[in-house]
């Protein structure tokens, strides 16, 4: 029987490696050049260290049946101390994280009408933070931040609200021009009132 070779692996800065021997889980590899007894042991897989990105858009209808587009920016990490479970007890982690927001979204934002929902994003990110935490913490990730990016209604709606808003905006500024109005003409009457007066008492010393 042949003897096994060595073979040399790289593990990048902010990676560990996982070594498996014969098929069962032998240790974590730090980085930086390291060598194994192939074919007994090898490089089953790496686990980044790095703080990653998932953003996440899912729709949902709010509680007076307006649908809402909302991205939610989740910020997660691996744990230093739960490698193993990080690699072995999750094969796809964004796919769990977006499947929860997704069941958060769609739990919280029907509850509350639409304007109410523009003012909650930050009350939404902390629930998605919260209940994402609880769960992922299991399986070895750190939620560091949740964060709901844009809640945007469907466009025919967005249209509307934008018609309302303009509108407003066109009462209240038809409402200060005729209030300036006003005052002009209180301040150009108050002035010819007095320059009659004046001009009364002018005549009157003359007399």
């Amino acid at each position: 029987m042949s003897g096994g070779c060595c073979c040399v692996q790289c593990i990048q800065t902010s990676e560990i490696g996982i070594v498996e021997r014969l098929g069962k889980y032998d240790r974590l590899q730090n980085a930086g050049i390291n060598f194994f007894c192939c074919p007994i042991e090898y490089l089953a897989g790496k686990v980044s260290l790095r703080v990653q990105a998932l953003d996440v858009r899912c729709e949902t209808k709010t509680e007076d049946n307006v649908f809402v587009e909302v991205n939610v920016s989740v910020q997660y990490q691996v744990q230093k101390d739960k490698i193993y479970d990080a690699f072995y007890r999750l094969s796809n982690p964004t796919q769990q994280i977006r499947a929860y927001v997704f069941d958060i979204v769609r739990s919280v934002l029907p509850a509350m009408p639409l304007d109410e929902a523009f003012e909650a994003k930050e009350h939404v990110a902390l629930e998605v933070k919260k209940a994402l935490s609880a769960v992922m913490d299991e399986y070895g990730f750190v939620i560091v931040q949740a964060l709901v990016t844009d809640i945007a209604p469907d466009a025919k709606v967005k249209n509307a609200m934008n018609e309302i808003n303009a509108s407003k905006r066109m009462k209240e500024a038809a409402s200060e021009k005729a209030e300036a109005d006003k005052v002009l003409l209180v301040k150009a009457a108050e002035a010819d009132a007095e320059s009659k007066y004046l001009s009364g008492v002018g005549v009157a010393r003359q007399r």
